[in-house]
């Protein structure tokens, strides 16, 4: 997925855009792939998503180890060809082309870098859960770690590599092998920073008006994705083990926001897209128990965990439960999220301690 964005000063014809678009994937070497370009006017420029693949005909992945130059390169030489406002403070007519880590390609640390640190300055989140479901498009997964170093409390991230199905594929990385940019400090200051944004730009409401037409459209959760990546945007569903809807974490690629279902609207919450998907029938019938307040590690922000953690850590400490860093006031707290959160607490009570 390439986003490219013009200067809101620059006039460019749909003519213009197309050739745009077109020498832009020719010059990153991707000019004979199929690939969409979509026309956006939703915010104050105009500009174009192009959705991509990297596989080639005879079945072998364009290389993208040098992603960052060619992109850098390419849009200098249309900005200088079509007198382009030229980018200021390092930011250039497109974003920097994100892809899904591939561990077979190797330089797993690498690829894992180059994408998280791109989406811990780009994106808008609250919570570690909404940075996870970005991180999750490009099979990249986050977790919190918490313990005790020569007698003192730590709290630190890290970062995975996982497969198309989100399983984590070798071993993690410390924030601090990447950089401070997508450490624990960091990404607090992102939290408090993507809050403020979020709310004085009228982000929640902005997108809502955008999805519920197409949800009202869609008649099932791939037909829904399908027509929101058209738009510009993706859905990350979550799910119990029985297939139900417990979670939904939905990311504008316009504006960069990414926002729990639940945030925005109860017509977005777990329980309304669970009876809109799976209970048709039962669509119009109000929900009881929905409650408000809550921390980012319950109800819809609580994601299951796989992580194994790392043997350099003492993880005594490492469960969520709510506080420290990733704390904020969540303003409603999906019933159906919550009891799934309760209910897995519940059995893990049961299997008792591990020894």
């Amino acid at each position: 997925h390439i986003s490219l964005n013009p200067h809101p000063d620059d006039r460019l014809t749909d003519t213009d855009m197309e050739n745009i678009a077109r020498e832009y994937m020719e010059k990153i070497g991707f000019g004979s792939q199929p690939y969409m370009v979509y026309k956006h006017e939703d915010i104050d420029r105009h500009h174009m998503h192009i959705v991509t693949i990297r596989v080639k005909e005879n079945g072998k992945a364009i290389s993208s180890s040098n992603n960052f130059y060619q992109s850098k390169r390419a849009t200098r030489e249309l900005e200088k060809k079509y007198n382009l406002h030229t980018a200021e403070r390092g930011q250039a007519i497109s974003e920097i082309p994100l892809r899904k880590v591939n561990a077979s390609e190797g330089d797993v640390k690498k690829q894992i870098a180059n994408t998280v640190k791109a989406v811990v300055r780009g994106y808008h989140y609250q919570t570690l859960g909404e940075l996870r479901a970005v991180l999750s498009l490009y099979n990249i997964d986050v977790e919190e770690t918490r313990g005790m170093a020569r007698n003192r409390e730590y709290h630190g991230l890290v970062y995975s590599a996982t497969d198309d199905n989100g399983n984590r594929v070798g071993n993690p990385f410390k924030a601090s092998k990447i950089g401070p940019s997508v450490g624990y400090e960091a990404v607090q200051k992102r939290f408090a920073w993507s809050k403020k944004h979020i709310a004085e730009g009228g982000l929640a409401a902005s997108l809502k008006e955008k999805i519920l037409p197409i949800l009202a459209a869609s008649s099932n959760t791939e037909d829904f994705k399908s027509r929101l990546q058209a738009q510009g945007m993706d859905v990350i569903f979550r799910y119990t083990d029985t297939g139900r809807i417990y979670g939904a974490t939905f990311i504008d690629h316009d504006s960069r926001s990414v926002l729990n279902g639940s945030r925005m609207c109860k017509e977005l919450s777990a329980n309304a897209l669970e009876q809109h998907f799976n209970n048709p029938h039962d669509h119009g019938q109000t929900q009881q128990g929905q409650t408000t307040g809550g921390s980012p590690f319950s109800g819809s922000d609580q994601w299951q965990s796989q992580y194994t953690p790392s043997p350099d850590y003492d993880h005594s400490h490492s469960d969520f439960d709510g506080f420290g860093l990733f704390t904020t006031d969540n303003p409603a707290v999906d019933p159906a999220e919550e009891e799934f959160r309760r209910r897995m607490q519940r059995k893990k009570k049961r299997r008792g301690p591990k020894l």
